[in-house]
């Protein structure tokens, strides 16, 4: 067998070891549901009620997927403002520190006040989650390009613009695309917040309802929801980062061997 395949089937089985010895204690301390739901227990309710449950997935989704598309356009581009020009890091990083040491669940009520309920503050709620750690990556992506290539592109007049296209970002993908897998969670994070503070409709919102009739089963399978839409936006995105930075991957087999 490979050493890619026997990994691979190691960490499938330590995860499904996870939810068998779940299961297992559960059933042994006779835990009740009220306290913690098995996990076939939260399938089931998730199987069962799959109706209904996939409006409030599908608004989560969309929520997500547009505040996140939002958080890496400005993220991209204030990054790239920090990242080469002195000045703007000296204005913009600190004011940047300062935001994201805020606590997102105070800015919802805000939101709220501007933008009113439903799905309008859930999306800038995700958008503002997820901009830091964006700014933050593409900004060291930038500073951290080597000096030699940028005097090779002055030397044969390239202008600052040709510099940044054709060396600055490629050298900032992998920073890049390491803080969309962040991000990614962190949208998340930021929409169940507003979907449970300000909103009618999402996972956040199901949860809380189900929460407050004490369906503990149903909370767990938003859970599991949420844990599945991050893992497939995870998926994605290193599918992605494989193809389009795959000098900068790590090889999986020397670390096997390691």
């Amino acid at each position: 067998m490979k050493p890619d395949t026997r990994r691979r089937l190691l960490s499938a089985c330590c995860i499904f070891g996870f939810f068998i010895a779940w299961e297992v204690i559960c059933l042994a301390f006779g835990i009740s549901e009220m306290v913690l739901p098995r996990p076939t227990q939260a399938i089931y309710t998730l199987v069962s009620q799959f109706p209904s449950i996939w409006p409030h997935a599908f608004q989560t989704i969309y929520t997500t997927l547009v505040g996140l598309g939002l958080g890496i356009i400005i993220g991209v581009l204030l990054g790239m403002l920090i990242g080469s020009s002195k000045l703007a890091y000296d204005v913009a990083y600190p004011m940047l520190v300062g935001f994201s040491s805020i606590p997102k669940v105070a800015i919802v009520p805000i939101l709220v006040l501007w933008f009113g309920a439903g799905t309008v503050p859930a999306i800038m709620t995700a958008m503002v989650m997820c901009i830091f750690p964006i700014v933050v990556n593409v900004a060291t992506g930038l500073a951290s390009t080597e000096p030699e290539l940028q005097d090779v592109m002055r030397t044969l007049k390239a202008t600052k613009l040709e510099i940044l296209w054709n060396i600055g970002l490629p050298r900032t993908m992998p920073y890049f695309f390491a803080s969309l897998k962040v991000a990614a969670t962190l949208a998340f994070v930021g929409t169940v917040i507003a979907e449970t503070v300000a909103s009618n409709r999402g996972i956040g919102n199901l949860m809380m309802i189900a929460s407050s009739s004490f369906d503990v089963p149903l909370v767990f399978a938003g859970l599991f929801i949420l844990a599945a839409l991050g893992v497939a936006l995870y998926i994605i995105f290193s599918a992605i980062e494989a193809r389009v930075t795959g000098w900068a991957v790590r090889n999986d087999n020397f670390a096997a061997n390691g």
